[in-house]
């Protein structure tokens, strides 16, 4: 992923590092992971949305992802008794560390950066990252696409402290809770964007921490908030919830 024209890359070593660079005005934006195609959401990004409603989504990208098995030079994959690696990337390596490494101890790690860091200070250890985290730190590189499918791809958002303006083709990104206690309060929401023809291209749940079996409903939608369409549903979504947020309305990636 490159900066735009002009910009520079600020490096932080986990996602609410990112958030909070973007929050306090050390970075204009940030860039996080939200969804894996093998592992699915990212749930540090997501529930950072969730808590703050000063950061907004202005863009999205999806990107192929190659992990790559990397260590201090010299290391024998014969040595190695322990992986760092962040949870969503041991994931994605699953069958690979099984079939290769099935009595290596796995560590998740902040961030893939920092399992490479910790791995070149320890010794008979390994890091799952991509390939540039090891020209970053001198690390060797044991095995290339290590991933346990080819087609893994991540899609990440850009967050701002502002939104984007509309371009005719955008997504919008919401999170709202209901009453959960009595049958229809979900369908009911839906029922407003089906009703004036919005297309949903995501739907899931996440706990909302306050008790078991009470969720907040993450929802992408095509359109962008400010479409009158779109925005009466919102509207109306907005009235029958006891939680709701717009985590942003955004460019659509087209590949």
């Amino acid at each position: 992923m490159r900066a735009r024209p002009g910009s520079a890359h600020v490096p932080c070593p986990t996602i609410s590092a990112v958030f909070a660079a973007v929050r306090h005005g050390d970075a204009d934006e940030g860039v996080a992971p939200i969804e894996n195609s093998l592992q699915g959401t990212v749930t540090d990004t997501v529930d950072l949305l969730i808590e703050h409603d000063d950061i907004a989504i202005r863009g999205e990208v999806v990107l192929p992802i190659e992990h790559c098995l990397m260590a201090k030079p010299g290391t024998a994959r014969t040595a190695i008794d322990v992986v760092y690696s962040h949870p969503q990337s041991l994931g994605q390596c699953r069958r690979y560390l099984e079939a290769q490494f099935p009595h290596a101890r796995r560590e998740a790690a902040l961030s893939n950066a920092e399992a490479v860091a910790i791995a070149m200070r320890a010794e008979r250890a390994a890091a799952i990252a991509p390939a540039r985290a090891a020209e970053i730190y001198g690390a060797e590189i044991l095995q290339r696409g290590i991933e346990d499918s080819k087609v893994n791809k991540t899609r990440f958002v850009v967050v701002a402290r502002q939104g984007a303006d509309p371009t005719g083709d955008d997504k919008t990104s919401i999170a709202f809770a209901v009453a959960h206690d009595r049958p229809g309060t979900l369908v009911s929401v839906l029922h407003e964007f089906s009703d004036r023809a919005i297309n949903m291209t995501k739907i899931e749940s996440r706990p909302s921490g306050q008790a078991l079996g009470v969720y907040i409903f993450l929802v992408d939608v095509e359109g962008h908030r400010d479409d009158p369409m779109l925005a009466q549903a919102l509207a109306a979504v907005k009235e029958q919830a006891s939680f709701f947020r717009v985590f942003g309305s955004y460019p659509a990636w087209r590949e």
